[in-house]
């Protein structure tokens, strides 16, 4: 569906990543192109028993708990959006769209060209739709996994509008569960993203296991222990480093060496996969057209100062948060989903070869309505 819309609209963005921890939501007014404001954000957490069901769930295609899981994650999501509009002191009649990813369970990208990947992102768009009262844009990965592409990352043509008036060429690496990095040139069309590895995936998964903590708050397990070279090299040694971008991942490839990292104590283990997804932007570095000239990080991983030092460390160079930059790094995967569904709406593209490896540049994305419950 293509609309013709010249002026900005107000767009709410929803974004469940795969470290499955909650809710982001985010308002931002767009045309698509350009960023006209930004509104508030919110933030709600998963409880417990429904985060445990998510991650679970991951690595492969849902079986019969698909249709109650799908129900329980909408219902926060619609829950996210109320919240949000409540703080805003905002009615839905004020919003002219909602974006809204979904919960990954699976993500299969192709593994050479000319083969079709598989993702599987849960989500009732249309319940979402009729609930809140507004068009919700869904399943946004779908149409560029249909033609061949990576479906992921999908946020650097959002990157791309944000960093308009900073130097090029620049690197925003956002770090979820896994981590993904944008490189962007000088021109609308030096437009460069894969994912670089593992974010804080691994790390938060061996830190929930040996500790009440959810993460690795601040980097401070990481920081008092130390890193198993020997490892790091093995781990390294991956193929998935030195295939061609654009490439994706699922959050499960590397589990295996989650379960090595096992074998070390708990804070040797931890520091050992932060400096992993540290080192894992030393190869990314040899897929840039050109050394970028500052890096950016944004997401979870941006909160923990030792992946940061070590990241500075394996870059010899200074990395800095978005925030630095006035952004709101926690929610700009929200804000971004926000954009990509007004991008829908115009028919503009969301994926194109150097994001995902598609042929020409794709849009993508459902259009819900809302109908009478």
């Amino acid at each position: 569906m293509s609309l013709s819309i010249t002026k900005p609209l107000w767009a709410l963005g929803l974004m469940s990543g795969t470290s499955a921890d909650g809710i982001d939501a985010a308002l931002i007014q767009t045309d698509g192109l350009a960023i006209t404001n930004f509104g508030p954000t919110h933030y709600i957490s998963y409880p417990k028993n429904l985060k445990s069901q998510i991650l679970n769930t991951y690595g492969c295609p849902p079986g019969s708990e698909k249709d109650s899981l799908e129900q329980s994650i909408t219902e926060y999501h619609i829950e996210a959006v109320f919240s949000l509009l409540e703080k805003a002191n905002l009615e839905p009649s004020n919003i002219d769209a909602i974006g809204f990813h979904g919960q990954t369970l699976f993500h299969k990208p192709p593994a050479r060209v000319g083969e079709k990947g598989e993702t599987y992102i849960i989500g009732n768009g249309p319940l979402l739709a009729s609930r809140t009262g507004i068009t919700v844009v869904d399943q946004l990965r779908l149409n560029d996994i249909v033609n061949g592409g990576q479906g992921a990352p999908l946020v650097p043509v959002f990157h791309q509008a944000l960093a308009k008036d900073l130097p090029k060429p620049i690197a925003i690496l956002n770090i979820g569960g896994v981590a993904n990095v944008t490189w962007i040139g000088d021109s609308q069309e030096k437009l460069l993203a894969f994912d670089t590895g593992p974010g804080n995936g691994l790390m938060d998964d061996l830190v929930r296991e040996h500790s009440n903590l959810l993460w690795d708050e601040e980097g401070k397990i990481a920081a008092s222990g130390c890193v198993h070279e020997g490892l790091i090299k093995k781990w390294l040694s991956h193929p998935y480093f030195t295939r061609k971008s654009p490439k994706a991942l699922d959050r499960q490839t590397f589990k295996s060496f989650l379960d090595e990292a096992r074998t070390l104590s708990f804070e040797n283990g931890v520091a050992t996969l932060t400096a992993f997804t540290a080192r894992t932007l030393e190869k990314a570095l040899a897929f840039f057209p050109e050394k970028p000239s500052q890096w950016l990080v944004a997401g979870g991983g941006a909160h923990n100062l030792t992946l940061l030092n070590m990241m500075q460390e394996c870059l010899e160079m200074e990395v800095q948060k978005a925030s630095d930059k006035g952004w709101d790094g926690d929610a700009l995967e929200a804000q971004a989903f926000g954009f990509l569904a007004v991008r829908s709406l115009r028919g503009l593209p969301l994926t194109f070869p150097g994001t995902t490896g598609v042929a020409y540049p794709l849009t993508g994305g459902r259009v819900c309505k809302p109908v009478s419950m």
